[in-house]
């Protein structure tokens, strides 16, 4: 039976973290934020509202890294090599 995960992004290859994504699903959510981000700037206004500006931007990336953490692969410390 065919049991293999299917992730979002794949972890990055130095360091910490997730890079690219995986799956058409990963580039979804990166796009989904990248609009967000720009709506922020659109409609939020920084310069006029910085606290709510700072608040939205806060809760999308936290809710990137959220599913992230969820649908990519485990994180840890890599120096390059891609062996669990």
């Amino acid at each position: 039976m065919y049991n293999e995960k299917h992730y979002w992004f794949y972890r990055k290859r130095y360091g910490w973290g997730w890079g690219l994504p995986a799956a058409w699903e990963g580039w979804a959510v990166y796009a989904a934020y990248a609009g967000l981000f720009i709506f922020a700037f659109r409609f939020v206004q920084p310069a006029i509202h910085p606290v709510q500006f700072s608040v939205f931007i806060g809760i999308i990336t936290l809710s990137l890294l959220a599913i992230c953490w969820l649908k990519g692969e485990p994180p840890r410390w890599q120096w390059g090599d891609r062996t669990p």
